[in-house]
């Protein structure tokens, strides 16, 4: 008989066995927002489909169980010959079956395919984080194998397949495969062109020898990478599969696996060359320009990574508020705690709305768009993923004591949340860029201006902030002192044009009374009291 001091009470059931996708409003509305009418249906039952898969307790146990499972290397076999594998729990496995099965590393080609991949990538990444970094960087790869017709008739059909097979063979024989990406040396980080791994060519045409080291090289498990070396013509951009043609494996020696904070369940490497085949990639010395465009849908991805564990950060702190009573009523009703709430939901909101816009203007493919980008992305890049550190720690605390014991799930949340911002060129990188940008491309700046323009006279404190941000501009003596301030107004505007349009009218005139009007404290929770913010919070709750 269960002891009566043991009954359990005033818990939050498991928030478990529902649609990540449907319930997630400001997502499901981007993707019909942004989706080509005859594919809708089609697109909303194969994100919902996927919705409850994300939400079901299968894959919530998967995501824990390749958590608590890292992977392991093993840099010999029983005999002692080097095989430089990574060996991951089933679970892992089965992650990447469904993100692969799901069409998550298949979009350059599909009808609408950036936004539906986009939505999956935000759902998917919610069952799991970890997993994401391989898919995102197989996806990633394929406009820079473009650069090389043959290379990509070879490669493409493979790394776009809705087939995932685990396990190094011959590249002809797998029906998928995954791609990696190796810039980072330890002398120069984000200063790729520091770079001292050389590529000495041989007398076939495009093919090298490359010898050096990376410093991070994640997912080394996958079946080919993108790496830059230093060649004959300078820094240039080489194919290097795991597995050559007759099946002999490459020179590829993992030394080893790095213990990071969070993103446990994948495994990033420092990996050694010393011989090893590779193929040029474009032309000899124009590596980053060949590389770049990997590099700038993985920062997307980095956007919509964030977005994803935003959302769920606030999924589970709204669904534990609305069922946890304290000081006589429900956590969910009671005025402070409901500030903290929407505040939260607002930035999560504000975040999957302009991660949406950015997958819509790759599908568009206009001159526009493609100039748009040029500056949406790194601003996005930048401010999104720093916004989801305080956004996961807060939910956390609207747990309580709850949320702070792993079982809660938001301790590997809280975990993950810096990884995006540090990814694919940290804050001062994403900044930098953004100043290129405006110094080089005045088209940029022109398209940018374009699309905020587009809300203009809807909201007199979004107005406002143009007129402060077309100041700021207008002198670039400076700037690279103040890039940091000036890419966050560039987002929060940008965020806050786009909600005007599209959220509801209480979402958008929260966050423009809070991020664009100046009525905001430092931390969250601090909202005008006079807002509609139950409605905020209501519209971002799951009901299960």
């Amino acid at each position: 008989m269960a002891a009566t001091t043991h009954t359990v009470t005033n818990q939050a059931p498991p928030l478990v066995e529902y649609d990540v996708f449907t319930s997630d409003r400001a997502l499901s509305e981007g993707v019909e927002r942004h989706i080509a009418p005859e594919l809708a249906e089609e697109v909303r039952e194969e994100l919902a489909g996927l919705g409850r898969t994300a939400g079901s307790f299968q894959a919530q146990e998967w995501g824990v169980q390749a958590n608590e499972n890292p992977p392991k290397l093993r840099t010999h076999d029983r005999y002692g010959h080097r095989i430089d594998e990574v060996e991951f729990h089933p679970a892992w496995h089965r992650l990447l079956d469904r993100a692969v099965a799901a069409g998550l590393t298949d979009a350059w080609g599909r009808p609408g395919g950036h936004v539906r991949r986009a939505a999956g990538f935000v759902v998917w990444t919610q069952a799991e984080a970890g997993h994401g970094c391989p898919v995102s960087m197989t996806h990633a790869a394929v406009p820079a194998l473009r650069t090389d017709p043959a290379l990509a008739a070879e490669w493409e059909p493979r790394l776009t397949s809705h087939v995932y097979e685990e396990g190094l063979t011959t590249p002809s024989l797998k029906a998928g495969a995954l791609f990696g990406m190796g810039m980072t040396e330890k002398q120069g980080g984000s200063d790729v062109r520091a770079n001292t791994t050389r590529a000495e060519p041989l007398a076939g045409a495009g093919e090298y020898l490359l010898t050096g080291h990376k410093w991070f090289c994640s997912a080394p498990m996958s079946d080919g990478f993108l790496v830059l070396a230093q060649a004959p013509g300078g820094l240039s951009c080489f194919l290097v599969p795991r597995v050559l043609a007759d099946g002999t494996r490459n020179v590829f020696r993992i030394q080893r696996l790095k213990d990071k904070l969070g993103n446990r369940s994948n495994a990033s490497s420092e990996v050694e060359f010393d011989g090893t085949w590779a193929r040029l990639v474009g032309e000899e010395g124009r590596g980053v320009r060949t590389i770049i465009e990997m590099v700038a849908a993985t920062r997307l991805d980095c956007v919509l990574g964030s977005a994803a564990l935003m959302r769920q950060s606030v999924a589970q702190a709204t669904h534990h508020a609305a069922y946890r009573s304290a000081f006589g009523g429900k956590l969910i009703d009671k005025p402070l705690m409901r500030n903290v709430l929407a505040d939260l939901a607002l930035e999560s909101e504000a975040a999957t709305t302009l991660a949406m816009r950015l997958a819509a203007a790759y599908d568009s493919d206009t001159e526009q768009d493609r100039a748009f980008l040029r500056l949406a992305v790194p601003a996005a890049k930048y401010w999104v993923t720093k916004r989801c550190t305080p956004v996961a720690a807060e939910a956390l605390e609207c747990l309580g004591g709850n949320g702070y014991v792993e079982e809660s799930g938001m301790p590997r949340l809280l975990r993950e949340s810096p990884l995006n911002s540090i990814w694919e060129g940290s804050g001062n990188v994403q900044a930098l860029d953004v100043l290129r940008a405006l110094q080089r491309e005045p088209q940029a700046l022109n398209a940018f201006l374009t699309e905020i323009g587009q809300a203009r006279g809807a909201d007199h404190r979004l107005d406002g902030a143009i007129k402060d941000l077309l100041t700021e501009l207008a002198d670039l003596g400076g700037m690279e002192g103040r890039a940091r301030r000036v890419v966050e107004r560039m987002a929060l505007v940008l965020q806050g044009s786009l909600l005007v349009r599209w959220a509801p009218p209480e979402v958008a005139d929260a966050f423009c009374a809070s991020r664009l009007g100046g009525d905001w404290g430092a931390a969250f929770g601090t909202l005008p009291h006079s807002l509609d913010l139950a409605a905020v919070v209501e519209r971002a709750r799951v009901e299960v």
